[in-house]
């Protein structure tokens, strides 16, 4: 199988950023790696394994210890486990699912299979709202509630901004890896800067294969098959997944949809403050 690295050596570099934002956490954790269908995948635990668990998924062209490091104190009250999702930029396998079909869902369900956990909670961003409402859509029986922040698939954003704002400064980055281009990037995305995003990403966007493949949005009749509390976290000023958009929908079509919160001043990725906020609402129940 063909790579999804440039090189080894720049998969060596990407994975090595990887550790560093791991080392930094300074978390006590374990390792984890769990086969499924479509390769190994790669777990970071923390947390008593005594408290409920929780699995948190990343979003696109991210990694487990940026999920950690999101969300920090779900620790306290939760058994996490960090997944690093598959054929992304981290330790797990470089398979990559297809969007088209139930293959995500089918990886999360094999995932909580081989981890053996019942009465899970879900929390995913961006493309982890993605997995986890196709996880849903597979079989939801493992599954006691989810919570979605900024998730892709349900509705999508202005393709004219998002070309201009994002795909063509990424576009350009890829030709001619200069910072201007990267900043304009983030800059659509980010509510604030990060200074991990400019490093981490620098690497993947010139070194690492990206899935630019359209993600499908979900059909009503696949929404109303999910019975699952679910709480959808939107973002005002969210390009990808525009907020109130998103929570328009997210209303009509979700019957099991239990709480919802719009971001009044986020973009697609949220800002330390409002990163608590959604914390807070996890660690409520």
């Amino acid at each position: 199988m063909k790579s999804l690295y440039k090189t080894p050596e720049s998969k060596a570099a990407i994975l090595a950023i990887y550790q560093d934002k791991l080392d930094e956490l300074q978390i006590e954790h374990q390792f984890q790696m769990v086969d499924t269908t479509f390769g190994p995948t790669h777990i970071i635990i923390t947390g008593d394994p005594q408290n409920p668990p929780l699995v948190l998924i990343h979003g696109s062209n991210g990694c487990a210890p940026i999920a950690l490091e999101v969300y920090p104190n779900l620790a306290e009250q939760y058994c996490v486990y960090a997944v690093d999702v598959i054929a992304q930029p981290n330790r797990s396998a470089e398979t990559r699912p297809s969007m088209k079909d139930g293959s995500y869902g089918k990886w999360m369900n094999e995932i909580l299979a081989g981890l053996n956990l019942e009465d899970v909670t879900l929390v995913g961003f961006s493309f982890g709202g993605f997995v986890i409402w196709k996880t849903l859509l597979e079989d939801g029986s493992r599954v006691k509630e989810a919570f979605l922040a900024a998730p892709v698939g349900i509705v999508n954003g202005n393709p004219l901004k998002l070309m201009l704002n994002v795909f063509m400064p990424m576009k350009r980055y890829m030709k001619s890896p200069k910072l201007k281009h990267l900043q304009k990037f983030l800059g659509g995305l980010f509510s604030e800067r990060d200074d991990f995003a400019v490093r981490f990403l620098s690497k993947v966007i010139t070194n690492f294969e990206m899935d630019f493949t359209p993600i499908p949005t979900i059909k009503i009749k696949e929404a109303q098959r999910i019975s699952t509390p679910m709480t959808i976290i939107a973002a005002k000023y969210d390009l990808i997944a525009p907020g109130e958009k998103l929570l328009k929908r997210a209303k009509k079509i979700f019957p099991s949809l239990k709480e919802h919160l719009l971001l009044e001043d986020s973009k697609h990725v949220q800002s330390a403050v409002d990163n608590r906020r959604i914390e807070a609402l996890i660690l409520r129940g």
